[in-house]
């Protein structure tokens, strides 16, 4: 089902859309992936795929008056984007202050939630760390650090963006026992964006995720996993990034993942927001355009199944 003209605006019969990462076509994690392909390639073909939104990527420009035509000239909304919180080191105030120009271009263009990720002492971008170094947090950390996100997404509820906690592989929050606690420890405010790649790399499953927390789920990442790859990279106690370059990830519908019971337990939550497809693997060897629209066709015909209007 193509969403065309229907990227503005949720109306009562499009409760779910459904975008990309441009992380398919260029990694801000890893820039030499896809370092040559311009932004105008990667929004004409998430919109040729099927697509009605993207996130933030390293190549998109963040002033809101120059970001805004472009993405109108595609008929692309913009879904959100990563946030790189710090709130393990900073005040609750700082914290706010560092987020301000990114807020605000949310705010401008449309966006009501953000993806919020903690990356004090995070290794996810760093190939020569092992996953297994990853930082972990002291009970006590545990108890301050949940104070102050309650009371950041607290602000932000009242600018009009809802928080969307991103649990990480290489970070202090990655895995279902981490997400259960944060989720006991914070405020109704603190949303949960369930990535489905991430948690079933960290051991855990997706569904039981969704289950447990549909109520605070205010965003979907849809990546699905190679189960081999995963297994080899477990085995070898490998880098982040090393595993997403063996291609550990892939879109959803080419790897292990069923989406169609995750949807039904969403769609009985009234999940409203975004579907996001956000895939990571190096596109000289999957296909950008091919892999997007695959990604697309199988989400579209599962969220129609489960009941989904988008």
């Amino acid at each position: 089902m193509n969403s065309t003209n229907k990227n503005n605006n949720a109306t009562t019969e499009s409760k779910i859309r459904i975008g990309i990462n441009p992380l398919t076509w260029t990694n801000d994690d890893l820039p030499s992936l896809g370092a040559d392909t311009p932004l105008e390639v990667c929004l004409s073909e998430a919109r040729q795929a099927g697509y009605s939104g993207v996130e933030l990527g390293n190549k998109f420009p963040r002033d809101a008056s120059v970001l805004g035509p472009i993405l109108k000239q595609h008929d692309l909304s913009l879904v959100s984007g990563w946030y790189s919180a710090r709130l393990l080191e900073r005040s609750v105030e700082d914290e706010i202050a560092a987020m301000q120009d990114h807020l605000n271009l949310l705010k401008a263009l449309g966006s009501n939630v953000m993806v919020f990720a903690e990356v004090s002492g995070c290794v996810h971008g760093d190939q020569s760390m092992p996953l297994s170094q990853r930082p972990r947090m002291t009970q006590s950390q545990w108890e301050e650090y949940t104070k102050r996100m309650t009371a950041v997404a607290d602000y932000m509820a009242s600018e009009g963006v809802k928080m969307a906690y991103h649990h990480h592989m290489g970070t202090v929050i990655e895995t279902a026992e981490e997400v259960d606690k944060l989720m006991q420890m914070t405020g109704d405010n603190v949303g949960l964006l369930l990535d489905t790649g991430h948690i079933t790399f960290a051991g855990g499953d997706a569904l039981a995720m969704a289950k447990k927390h549909a109520k605070r789920i205010v965003h979907v990442h849809c990546k699905d996993i190679r189960p081999a790859v995963l297994q080899d990279n477990l085995n070898r106690d490998s880098a982040f990034l090393n595993a997403v370059l063996d291609g550990v990830y892939t879109v959803p519908g080419d790897g292990s993942i069923d989406y169609f019971p995750i949807f039904e337990v969403l769609k009985a939550a009234d999940y409203h927001g975004w579907i996001v497809v956000e895939a990571e693997q190096d596109p000289a060897i999957a296909h950008p355009l091919t892999y997007a629209t695959k990604g697309y066709e199988y989400l579209s015909a599962n969220l129609e199944k489960a009941g989904f209007h988008f």
